[in-house]
């Protein structure tokens, strides 16, 4: 399993890679591989100011739809276009092609909140 060392990590199975006051968000290759076949990403809040742990879209794969929440505070600035016609993106390269939106962080206190790639490890190893 793919855990890379130099992101953070959420207990709902969100990747943060922070650069400055803006976060990359996606899905773990833990949670896509427990979802199964994504065939369709919905977020909803673009330009949107929300709050840590809110809920900014959701995922879908064959079998279920699943919640993604926002690993910190802040304004959805972006959304990754390319999944509207390749959602499968998430499954073949999650921590790339694969991410789903970029916000502008509003309290970057909030990045010490998230697991690293250790903690991560430990939390779906449990």
């Amino acid at each position: 399993m793919n855990i890379p060392s130099d992101l953070k990590y959420t207990k709902d199975h969100e990747w943060v890679k922070i650069d400055n006051d803006i976060a990359t968000v996606g899905i773990t290759d833990f949670a896509q591989g427990e979802l199964g076949d994504i065939v369709y990403v919905e977020v909803e809040t673009l330009g949107e100011e929300l709050d840590q742990e809110a809920i900014f879209g959701t995922v879908e794969a064959v079998k279920t739809v699943s919640d993604l929440f926002l690993p910190l505070s802040g304004e959805i600035t972006e959304f990754n276009e390319e999944l509207e016609d390749d959602p499968e993106l998430v499954n073949t390269d999650p921590y790339g092609k694969g991410w789903m939106v970029k916000i502008k962080i509003s309290n970057t206190d909030q990045i010490d909140d998230l697991l690293s790639a250790d903690g991560y490890k430990s939390l779906i190893s449990a």
